[in-house]
């Protein structure tokens, strides 16, 4: 029996939950906080169930990722822009590219905006909360950007895994000293309803697609990779990671609706963090603030850091694409891995942690809404890309095409956000 440190390191806990902790994590920021929290002031735990869809419809999208890549051997990305674009891949591909600076730059400055703005709150460096958020913020992008550099992903892995478990414990204990009766959280949670509340459908369907990230969810493609998941074999392990990591996705939002159905929220996305801190102090106390204010700092502070080590793979392998010749398509050859210590990788992790930094003296009103309307688009369109890609047995073959209820969700995800997409644009 093999016992080297390479065999144990792969069957040990940390490789099976590891890419799955790391979705968790980074899949949960400042807007999922913030939506979360205000859904459960407007419309109290009505709306838990939908925090159970939304984790489990990001279930979906990431299995049918997984599932795609394990049998191709090719990222969503590589498949979806060589595969379907035929004569029209170059364009689509810079479109693609264009989207994506548009949406890195987004939510890199509110990230680092909460995290600048939680850690003032934790420990007030100046008088000025707007002086601190710019120091604070740009304190936390290089220190992410020091751990992915010089680290590697095993260190990110080890440092991801210890906020999470910080975020996740202090959260959902806040929620359950605040929570007065469990007999409705428990009713609520079962039953899909909308309460008879002025702007209950819109808050739900924020609700649903905040659950979990976006762009994000195409980078547990490339962490299964770090651990060496290379074919079909593997599929049950991912099955079993993506299942906690969206199981802990939903305890944490269902945590966050019912604190926030418990206290009077206001402020916007790092604000509002503070301010139901400050709330809370009055139920339960300055220990019961400092517990939810180093949980949402968790929180923020490990999806900055997921977002620095996984968005540059996105980069390097879209740029990668790019260089390749015309109408190269991935059966002719697969391409090498993307490599984090090449250059287009390190760079766009440099540009990633600094230039942002300009947003954190702006007004973010504007930007949020923008923000919101870049995650909205991009999740029909990943849903469409795994109808066309995993619908079929056209690419994956018959054995690893998706079976009829998973194409029915993502019909009904394409149908949902699309039009979701177009209220909030109208």
């Amino acid at each position: 029996m093999d016992s080297s440190p390479a065999t144990r390191r792969r069957f040990s806990l940390l490789a099976v939950i590891g890419p799955g902790l790391l979705v968790a994590a980074t899949g949960v920021g400042a807007g999922d906080l913030a939506t979360a929290a205000f859904s459960g002031h407007a419309l109290g735990t009505a709306v838990l169930w939908a925090v159970v869809v939304g984790a489990g419809i990001k279930y979906v999208l990431n299995e049918g990722l997984a599932r795609w890549q394990l049998a191709t051997g090719e990222t969503l990305l590589e498949g979806a822009l060589t595969r379907l674009t035929g004569r029209f891949a170059r364009p689509l591909q810079a479109a693609f590219l264009a989207y994506f600076f548009i949406w890195s730059f987004l939510v890199a400055t509110a990230l680092m905006s909460a995290c600048g703005a939680t850690a003032h709150a934790i420990y007030p460096l100046t008088a000025s909360a707007s002086t601190d958020k710019v120091l604070y913020g740009i304190a936390h992008a290089l220190v992410g950007l020091a751990l992915v550099r010089l680290g590697g992903y095993r260190l990110f892995e080890r440092v991801m895994s210890a906020t999470i478990v910080v975020m996740f414990v202090t959260v959902v204990a806040t929620a359950v000293r605040v929570a007065t009766d469990w007999g409705a959280v428990a009713a609520d949670l079962v039953r899909p309803h909308l309460p008879a509340t002025t702007g209950a459908a819109g808050w739900t369907a924020a609700l649903m697609g905040g659950v979990g990230g976006t762009v994000t969810v195409l980078c547990y493609g490339y962490w299964i990779r770090e651990e060496g998941r290379e074919d079909t074999g593997e599929l049950r392990v991912c099955r079993l990671d993506l299942g906690l990591a969206y199981a802990m996705t939903a305890l944490f939002g269902l945590a966050m609706v019912i604190v926030g159905s418990t206290v009077e929220v206001s402020g916007r996305g790092a604000g509002l963090i503070v301010a139901l801190a400050d709330r809370l102090e009055a139920t339960l106390g300055p220990t019961g603030r400092w517990t939810f204010l180093v949980g949402a700092w968790g929180a923020v502070a490990s999806s900055l850091l997921g977002v620095w080590q996984s968005v540059p793979y996105l980069f390097a392998d879209l740029w990668g694409l790019l260089r390749e010749p015309a109408g190269a398509t991935a059966p002719s050859g697969r391409r090498a891995p993307v490599d984090t210590a090449g250059r287009p990788y390190r760079v766009f992790l440099y540009v990633l942690a600094t230039v942002p930094a300009v947003g954190l003296v702006w007004s973010f009103a504007a930007m949020q809404r923008l923000y919101a309307l870049v995650g909205a688009a991009f999740m029909p369109i990943l849903a469409a890309v795994l109808l066309a890609l995993t619908g079929s047995g056209r690419f994956v073959g018959d054995g690893h095409r998706n079976r009829l209820a998973t194409n029915l969700v993502l019909v009904a995800v394409l149908i949902f956000f699309s039009l979701l997409f177009a209220r909030a644009v109208s």
